[in-house]
């Protein structure tokens, strides 16, 4: 505690601040958004060392090395292939100069200390990232019970089929390109890629 307090009070520490919309375009993680793609930044938090970059597709996470370093480490996690979980916030105590918010996207963890003075707009983030946690667990779920539904309907096919004259191949071929279908729908209906939405519904930019 007694090290943290210095570290804090020499300026030592890695204490984030919210990047206003107006200077996204000073950051080195602007760069990388894909606006080709309709990309856009909902949200930026940056340290000495690192940047964190929320967009509605993505997190960027610019790593430094160290504060002196001008070597950066690029790293992307998609929503779609790396899900938010486990959103905390710690809120400031008596003498604490900074809030943390801490999730696990993908199978990595992130604890960001962010100035308590900004407390307000960090708490609009932890809403977006409850949120798309909830709305992923939700996918999860419904994409489960179009997956057993599927497995269902092919037992009852295949029981249904068992003894006609259909050439074997051609039930196979039927079956193939129905599971296909099925999952692709699925895919498309309960796979969240964009959460511009999210982001929209509590960050005014």
């Amino acid at each position: 505690m007694l090290k943290k307090l210095a570290s804090d009070a020499l300026g030592l520490s890695d204490i984030g601040k919210v990047i206003d919309p107006s200077d996204y375009d000073k950051t080195e993680s602007d760069d990388y958004v894909m606006h080709e793609k309709g990309e856009k930044i909902y949200f930026l938090i940056k340290t000495r060392m690192d940047e964190y970059c929320f967009t509605n597709l993505a997190l960027i996470h610019v790593d430094g090395d160290s504060a002196v370093s001008k070597k950066r480490t690029l790293r992307r996690y998609d929503y779609k292939y790396s899900p938010i979980r486990n959103v905390l916030l710690e809120t400031a105590g008596t003498i604490d100069l900074d809030v943390e918010i801490k999730f696990l996207i993908g199978d990595t963890q992130m604890d960001i200390d962010i100035n308590k003075n900004q407390a307000d707009q960090i708490k609009d983030l932890y809403k977006s990232l409850i949120e798309i946690e909830r709305v992923t667990k939700e996918n999860d779920k419904y994409r489960k019970y179009a997956t057993d539904s599927l497995e269902y309907a092919a037992r009852s096919l295949a029981a249904a089929s068992h003894g006609q004259n259909n050439a074997p191949s051609d039930s196979f071929k039927a079956i193939t390109e129905f599971t296909n279908n099925w999952l692709k729908e699925s895919s498309k209906q309960y796979v969240a890629e964009d959460f511009g939405h999210v982001f929209e519904l509590f960050i005014k930019n």
